[in-house]
């Protein structure tokens, strides 16, 4: 997917179950690549937008990324459009979502206190190895060595969507240009998936896509504007 992804299990579990956990994580990463990425001509992403490959065909997460990507765009108003560069591209959904799994795995197999970050795109659950609470910074948009919050909680997704790495990539779909007004936008929320998706949404949407936050219920939200001005959610779980 282009990203780093991290693993940090806290359970005092022996080393090969532990060892045997990362390796299901790190597999199932290599297997989301395999099947979503945008850069591989022999993905299932890009070979159903070449028209190679029919949807009865494809396995049954890519027929479900789909079918969420299209609920997803009526929930934004056409903001989350997997379509916003022409052809398709769900990575704004599928990192999280992939995070998400690997999250939702780990707790099924007896690893309640856990860590997975998906270049940015964190969910966290229980406790760190110290025992206490995790720590989730959000990055500073002008200043890759700094943070401009952290986090703190138990039971966190924390997605992150923002220009300060590619530029303004992500596409206004009704001006088609691309979106402007808003540097860095994080949601927290219980779902890594559509916290990821609502954080591209809402860059999309520029300005309005603060009111939009505001308004959206079971999540949280911190939003650098292009002009510097940090606004943020009255409950967010922020690290006092």
């Amino acid at each position: 997917m282009g990203t780093a992804i991290s693993l940090d299990v806290a359970d005092d579990l022996p080393d090969a179950t532990l060892r045997a956990l990362a390796d299901d994580v790190f597999d199932w990463m290599r297997e989301v690549d395999a099947r979503f990425s945008t850069y591989r001509e022999d993905s299932e992403v890009r070979r159903f937008d070449r028209g190679e490959l029919l949807l009865s065909e494809a396995s049954e997460d890519f027929r479900a990324v789909l079918a969420t990507c299209a609920d997803l765009w009526g929930a934004t108003d056409g903001f989350f459009d997997a379509y916003a560069t022409g052809g398709l591209d769900p990575s704004g959904y599928v990192k999280g979502w992939a995070a998400q799994v690997a999250s939702d795995r780990l707790l099924a197999a007896g690893a309640v206190n856990h860590c997975v970050n998906a270049g940015g795109d964190v969910r966290a659950r229980g406790h760190s190895a110290a025992g206490r609470p995790w720590r989730i910074g959000v990055r500073h948009p002008w200043d890759a060595n700094a943070t401009c919050l952290v986090l703190a909680g138990t039971d966190l997704a924390v997605a992150t969507s923002g220009v300060y790495e590619r530029g303004h990539h992500v596409q206004d779909p009704r001006r088609g240009a691309p979106a402007r007004g808003l540097r860095s936008v994080t949601v927290v929320g219980p779902d890594l998936g559509l916290a990821d998706a609502f954080a591209t949404a809402a860059v999309a949407m520029g300005r309005a896509g603060v009111t939009w936050l505001d308004r959206l219920p079971g999540h949280t939200h911190a939003v650098v504007t292009d002009n510097a001005r940090l606004l943020r959610s009255g409950d967010l779980p922020v690290l006092s």
